[in-house]
C-alpha cells in the first residue's frame, strides 16, 4: 500500500470510529435525561432494580435519603432540586406539599406498621390467632409484661403510623382523628401512657431493626414494617433464635403505601423518563420481586392469597388470608397538630448530655457549625421547624472539652431541667461566647457524661450522650472509660457525630459498646446533629 493509500485509509477509518462512537452514544435512544429522587431509607434496598432499568434506558437515577420529616419540610419549601419524591407513607406528601408541586404519584407497595413480639412473649399475653387492641399492648406494657422499642413519631415514618393508629385507637376508632380529639383528655391521657412505655428511641425504622437484633435479650418487641419483621425473622432463624410475632392492632392498623411522586418543574423529558421509571417499578415483574421480599404489592393490593407462604409465615403471625383495614389518616392541620404535641407532651422526656469538643482544630470552621448546630437544637423557633421542641420533663446538658473538661467545675450553669424556651437560648448564648484552643480529651468527657447521667437521669426520661469531635483523644484515658462502660448495664447510649479529622477507630468502640449509632458531619454538621437529636 503506497503512503498516500494508508494515509487515505487512516482517514477513512478514523471516519468510521467517529460514525461508531456516535450511534453507540446515540444507541439509547437521545439524550441521556437525570432524575434526582429523595426517597425513606425502607427503599434502599430497591436501589439495584432502578439502577439496572437506568442503565438500559439511557437514564440516570440520583437517590438521596432522607427522613420523614426532611422530605416533608422540602416538599414545603418548594422541592429544592427532586424531580421525585417517595416517603414511606402519603402521610408526608399530604403534610408537607403545601404547595401542590407533586403529580402522578401512585403507590409502588405496602407494609403495614406491626408490633413485631417474641413467640414465646406472646404465646404467653394470649395474643397467638386472636384479634389484639391497643389498649391490650397498653395494659401488657404497664404490668412490665411487654418490653418494646419504636422510631420517633416525628423522625420516622413507622413511628408516626404507630402514634396516629394510638391515637384514632384511644379516640374509641371514629371515621378520622380531628382536632377535638387532641384536646380531649381521656384520649391523650392514653396515648400519653402507651408512649411513655417505649423502653429505647431511634430516628430510623432500619437502626431500629439493628438495634433489636443487638439487643434480643433486653427487649422483647418493636414497632416496625411487617416487611422489616419478616427481614428481622429470617436473621433470627439463622442465628438460632425465636421469632417475632406479628401483632396487627385492630383499632388502630396503619399501612405504608411508598407513594412515588413526580415534582413538576414543567419538564417533558424529565416527566417521561419518570412515568417510565414509576411504570415499571409498577409492572408485575418488579412488583412480584418486592412481593418476594416481604412487601404487599400494588399487582396483589394488600390481600396475600396467593403470596409465598415461606416469606409471609403464619408462625410468624402474618395475616395472608385477611384484607387488612387501615385507619384513615387526618388532615394536614391535624396531622401537624398531633406531631407538635407528641414532641412538646405525649413523647417520653429526653435527659440528653452534649459533649462538645472546643479544641484548637475547632476553630474557624467547626467551631461556627457546632455553634450553628447546638442553636438550632436549643432554640426553640428553630428547633420547631424539624420537630425537635423539648419537653417539660426534659433534662438537657452541656460538657465542653478540649486537652481537658472546660466546665467540669460549673456543670449546673450548664444544664436546664424542662424545656423554657429562654433557658434553652441562654444556654446557647454560653455555647457562643467559648473559644476553641487546646488539645483533645475525648475519652475523659465521654466517661464523665456517662457518670453524669447516672446522676442527672429520671425513671421516665431515654437518656443519651451525644458526642461530637473533631479529631482524635489526646490526652485522655482509653483504658478507663472502656473499663467504666463494661462496668454498667450499657443503658446510655453514646451517638458520635465525626467532623474534620475525627478518628472512626476511636469513635466505633464507644459507640458498639453502649449500642449507639456514629453520624457523619463533615458535610454538614448542624443536619448530623438533628439527625442524632432524632434518636433520643
Amino acid at each position: 500500500m503506497t503512503r498516500k493509500a494508508s494515509r487515505s485509509f487512516c482517514h477513512f477509518g478514523s471516519a468510521v470510529l467517529i460514525i461508531l462512537l456516535f450511534a453507540t452514544a446515540c444507541s439509547g435512544g437521545g439524550p441521556s435525561t437525570t432524575l434526582h429522587i429523595v426517597s425513606g431509607s425502607e427503599n434502599r434496598p430497591l436501589e439495584p432494580i432502578i439502577q439496572e432499568w437506568a442503565r438500559s434506558h439511557n437514564t440516570t437515577v440520583e437517590m438521596t435519603y432522607q427522613g420523614s420529616v426532611d422530605i416533608a419540610r422540602m416538599l414545603q419549601n418548594g422541592g429544592a432540586s427532586f424531580d421525585g419524591v417517595w416517603p414511606a407513607n402519603r402521610l408526608w406528601i399530604d403534610f408537607g406539599d403545601t404547595q401542590n408541586i407533586v403529580r402522578h404519584d401512585a403507590s409502588i407497595m405496602r407494609s403495614p406498621v406491626v408490633l413485631g413480639v417474641k413467640r414465646s412473649i406472646a404465646e404467653s399475653l394470649g395474643w397467638l390467632d386472636r384479634d389484639v387492641t391497643l389498649s391490650d399492648i397498653l395494659a401488657a406494657a404497664e404490668s412490665d409484661d411487654l418490653r418494646f422499642m419504636m422510631t420517633s413519631a416525628t423522625q420516622s415514618n413507622s413511628g408516626a403510623s404507630f402514634y396516629f393508629g394510638a391515637l384514632n385507637a384511644f379516640a374509641g376508632s371514629p371515621e378520622v382523628v380531628t382536632s377535638a380529639h387532641l384536646e380531649d383528655s381521656a384520649v391523650t391521657e392514653q396515648v400519653e401512657r402507651i408512649l411513655g412505655e417505649v423502653d429505647r428511641s431511634s430516628g430510623s425504622s432500619g437502626f431500629l431493626k439493628d438495634l433489636f437484633l443487638q439487643q434480643f435479650d433486653r427487649f422483647d418487641a418493636m414497632v416496625n414494617y411487617e416487611a422489616v419483621i419478616i427481614e428481622t425473622n429470617q436473621a433470627l432463624l439463622r442465628s438460632g433464635r425465636e421469632p417475632l410475632y406479628a401483632i396487627y392492632p385492630v383499632d388502630g392498623l396503619t399501612i405504608a403505601d411508598s407513594p412515588l411522586g413526580y415534582i413538576d418543574r414543567g419538564e417533558e423529558a424529565k416527566e417521561e423518563a419518570f412515568l417510565a421509571l414509576q411504570q415499571h417499578l409498577l409492572s408485575e415483574t418488579v412488583q412480584r420481586q418486592l412481593l418476594a421480599q416481604g412487601r404487599r404489592t400494588s399487582l396483589l393490593g394488600i390481600d396475600l392469597s396467593s403470596a409465598d407462604r415461606d416469606v409471609f409465615r403464619s408462625e410468624w403471625g402474618i395475616d395472608a388470608d385477611r384484607v387488612l383495614q387501615p385507619i384513615r389518616l387526618p388532615n394536614r392541620e391535624v396531622i401537624g397538630q398531633a406531631l407538635n404535641l407528641y414532641q412538646i407532651a405525649f413523647r417520653r422526656p429526653s435527659c440528653t448530655i452534649y459533649v462538645l469538643d472546643f479544641s484548637g482544630s475547632m476553630a474557624e470552621r467547626g467551631e461556627a457549625d457546632l455553634k450553628a448546630a447546638m442553636r438550632t437544637l436549643l432554640n426553640q423557633s428553630i428547633a420547631q421547624q424539624y420537630l425537635l421542641q423539648g419537653h417539660p420533663e426534659d433534662v438537657t446538658q452541656v460538657i465542653l472539652f478540649n486537652e481537658s473538661i472546660i466546665n467540669q467545675n460549673d456543670l449546673s450553669r450548664w444544664r436546664v431541667v424542662g424545656s423554657d424556651a429562654d433557658d434553652l437560648l441562654h444556654l446557647s448564648r454560653q455555647i457562643e461566647a467559648v473559644g476553641s484552643g487546646g488539645n483533645t480529651n475525648i475519652f475523659d468527657s465521654t466517661r464523665l457524661a456517662l457518670e453524669e447521667m447516672t446522676r442527672l437521669r429520671t425513671p421516665e426520661c431515654l437518656p443519651a450522650v451525644i458526642l461530637m469531635t473533631d479529631g482524635q483523644d489526646n490526652s485522655g484515658d482509653r483504658a478507663a472509660l472502656e473499663r467504666y462502660i463494661r462496668s454498667r448495664e450499657n443503658d446510655i447510649p453514646v451517638f458520635a457525630i465525626m467532623f474534620g479529622s475525627a478518628d472512626s477507630a476511636q469513635l466505633d468502640p464507644i459507640v458498639t459498646q453502649t449500642f449507639g449509632r456514629t453520624f457523619d458531619g463533615r458535610s454538614d454538621l448542624v443536619t448530623a446533629f438533628r439527625e442524632a437529636k432524632g434518636y433520643n
